[in-house]
């Protein structure tokens, strides 16, 4: 079966997409739409080529609303490549972060799942309205393939009432839908599976933590495939230090941030969700700059790096009691990803679990999944790119019923589309 899946990843003034071939499971081109509703927005369309080649087109124009995004989108693949027509989207797949409780798997989008997209904008109004405003769009651009909505929250509906309740009155809660829903699911999904293909064992058998540490973070404990706990919450500002998040926080001090400093409500939301995490404590958002400022002695940027490594150990530590049993912990996203000296940091002084990393593997570079642990280490550590358009595409194909390269069971097609190609795995040792 020829044709493609298109990947959108829509917000309120700027959608992402992916054209991903359904044989080969490679990346055809990608692109940003920008800047929408402003005097000038901006397209930047890229066409893959053989191997890292790219070639990349970009211009500014007005762009109004997503519909006139969706046209500049199409016109840039009629201009630039690859060609539609011999490329054809069998389905759209569109990321919707908040699915509430109501998603447990991607859904094919219908009027009446694009009205409960948004009754749940209520849990995420920075997302879910931008989702909407996506879908719609796609939907006039793409009118005859069917589109699906695949849900950030939907692979933690596998939590149990103990890991997903909150302990307050039990009214207010199923009134106002108020539980842990979690996030990053289509990451930890994908990352978790494609850790069990690189080890050569089926993922039912493993127990796993998957740190997906980019400029927003999160810890998910993954017992046979199944999310049993994770650490955002409600929205995705509970949990691990985060760019300019806060992450965990007594509740208390709001209402004496309140009380004492006269902030209201809508400040204190943009305190924790903008103006905190490694931003509110060093004034830099980014790890590559927070680490610079603290290896040159700025104090408040060293103390930023110990808080974030000191809440990641925290969670490390609580999802190997609630496994029970630990086979591997998996980093993952940009941080998790590029910087070893988080991933030493945030494992450091666990050696009496059995985690044990080995600096030379930890620090060599490198853009494909790989053991960093030690031999003698019996949890095994790995590096573990994610890659959530293709796993949104996978869902998406299984959605649709129809039949290609892209599995229905989230599990890496091949090694190479995955970038699961094993490197520095010890001989003789597939834990």
């Amino acid at each position: 079966m020829s044709g493609s899946i298109l990947v959108v990843n829509s917000g309120s003034s700027s959608f992402k997409y992916q054209l991903i071939d359904i044989l080969t499971e490679r990346r055809l081109a990608s692109g940003l739409v920008e800047r929408i509703g402003e005097e000038l927005g901006r397209v930047i369309h890229t066409v893959s080529g053989t191997g890292e080649q790219q070639d990349e087109t970009s211009f500014e124009t007005p762009i109004p609303d997503h519909t006139s995004g969706f046209a500049l989108m199409l016109n840039a693949f009629g201009e630039h490549g690859p060609s539609l027509e011999g490329n054809a989207p069998v389905a759209v797949g569109h990321r919707v972060v908040h699915g509430g409780a109501r998603f447990h798997q991607p859904t094919i989008v219908t009027p009446a799942v694009v009205r409960d997209i948004e009754d749940l904008a209520a849990l995420a109004p920075l997302h879910n309205p931008g989702a909407v405003q996506g879908i719609e769009a796609a939907r006039s651009a793409f009118p005859s393939v069917p589109h699906v909505a695949v849900f950030d929250t939907a692979f933690h509906q596998t939590l149990s009432p103990a890991a997903f309740s909150y302990a307050i009155d039990a009214g207010l809660a199923e009134r106002f839908r108020i539980r842990r829903y979690g996030f990053h699911g289509t990451s930890h999904r994908f990352v978790s599976c494609a850790a069990a293909e690189f080890l050569g064992r089926p993922v039912e058998e493993l127990n796993q933590i998957v740190l997906h540490l980019g400029n927003g973070a999160s810890a998910c404990a993954v017992a046979g495939g199944r999310s049993v706990e994770t650490s955002m919450g409600m929205t995705p500002l509970e949990g691990l230090v985060m760019g300019t998040r806060s992450g965990d926080i007594d509740p208390a001090v709001l209402f004496h941030l309140h009380r004492k400093a006269g902030l209201g409500v809508d400040e204190l939301d943009e305190l924790l969700n903008r103006g905190s995490g490694l931003l509110g404590m060093s004034g830099r958002g980014d790890m590559r700059d927070v680490i610079a400022a603290a290896e040159s002695g700025d104090g408040p940027s060293g103390l930023a790096f110990e808080v974030y490594l000191h809440r990641l150990k925290h969670y490390v530590g609580a999802y190997y009691a609630q496994l029970g049993r630990l086979d591997t912990i998996v980093f993952t996203a940009g941080v998790g990803e590029n910087n070893a000296l988080v991933r030493a940091g945030a494992l450091e002084g666990l050696e009496g679990l059995g985690i044990r990393i080995d600096p030379q593997r930890n620090e060599a570079r490198s853009r494909i999944a790989r053991v960093i642990s030690s031999d003698d280490s019996s949890v095994t550590v790995l590096v573990v790119p994610t890659n959530e358009e293709l796993e949104i595409a996978r869902q998406t194909l299984a959605c649709t019923g129809r039949k290609g390269g892209l599995r229905a069971d989230g599990r890496p097609q091949s090694a190479e589309s995955a970038s699961v190609v094993p490197e520095g795995l010890p001989s003789g040792r597939l834990l």
